[in-house]
């Protein structure tokens, strides 16, 4: 097979496996998320993870409620996961050309960081619109517009702020989502990859580890981003939900200043809680979808 026919199939493998991947997130961690936004743009309506909780079951139910804005969730981790791995498929090429690496496997934690990094900011011109959307459904309770999720819903919401604001409205927040984007995905795919190096046994190929060691290594990836960039995405909550006008760094300021550092902090917990069992649940579906993927492929 050509060069060129097999960075196309590498390119629809990775696009592939990174879509499914979204699925998994969506469906393992959208409750916890939901809770995060509410805690996140509404502080002092939402004090704890249990409290926000049972509030947003008892006043709009599981469905309406905890999983409010799935389908812009799923649209969102789709769309950002399987545009995030194909880039970072990418950017693995070409950072294993600049250092004349054999093969992708074999590239340091640091390299696929920097991979991370540089492919996120492609799939943050993806999420930034549909991460606005789901935002807005998921804190439409406490904005008191008087209708609900259903009433509104993503395309309704979608052609509002269109006609309103423009496509411009669509991208309010972009700046944070890129400022917590490429850092975050630093950390996120450079904990991924140096904990499979730490879980490989001697002699051991890092994609044979296994299912849970792959779990923990995706576990503690999406613990890393969230840790080393949260202040960043509570900020880019309000932006987006609250129509916050400050900067990123004004806002921040701001925040610290009449609310405490803490405020920063605010939903960290619901996110820890949800992010380590939906992104072993992401790596474990990408990196089992592209064996089975590339398996598929060698028989044709």
């Amino acid at each position: 097979m050509s060069a060129g026919k097999n960075h196309l199939k590498d390119g629809l493998i990775d696009l592939t496996a990174g879509s499914l991947g979204g699925i998994a997130v969506v469906y393992v961690g959208q409750p916890l998320d939901t809770v995060k936004v509410k805690m996140q743009t509404f502080p002092s309506q939402n004090g704890s993870m249990i409290k926000c909780m049972k509030n947003t079951i008892m006043s709009e139910g599981i469905l309406k409620g905890l999983y409010a804005g799935t389908v812009p969730a799923l649209v969102c981790n789709i769309a950002e996961n399987s545009i995030l791995f194909l880039s970072y498929g990418v950017c693995q090429k070409i950072i294993q050309k600049i250092h004349n690496d054999g093969e992708l496997k074999h590239l340091s934690a640091l390299n696929n960081a920097c991979a991370g990094s540089l492919a996120s900011f492609v799939a943050s011109l993806a999420i930034c619109p549909t991460e606005l959307i789901k935002c807005k459904l998921q804190a439409l309770y406490e904005t008191k517009t008087g209708k609900t999720t259903s009433q509104i819903g993503p395309i309704n919401l979608f052609k509002n702020i269109l006609r309103q604001e423009g496509v411009k409205g669509l991208y309010r927040g972009f700046i944070p989502t890129v400022a917590r984007e490429m850092p975050g995905y630093f950390f996120f795919f450079g904990g991924y990859e140096g904990t499979r190096q730490l879980l490989a046994s001697t002699g051991q190929d890092k994609d044979e580890i296994g299912l849970w060691k792959t779990m923990v290594a995706g576990g503690v990836g999406g613990a890393l981003f969230w840790t080393s960039t949260y202040p960043i995405d509570v900020a880019k909550s309000r932006i987006q939900v609250n129509g916050s006008k400050d900067s990123l760094i004004r806002l921040i300021v701001k925040i610290i200043k009449s609310e405490g550092l803490s405020a920063l902090y605010h939903g960290l917990t619901p996110t820890l809680v949800r992010t380590i069992p939906a992104t072993a649940a992401l790596f474990v579906t990408y990196e089992y979808s592209k064996k089975v993927l590339y398996y598929m492929f060698s028989q044709n």
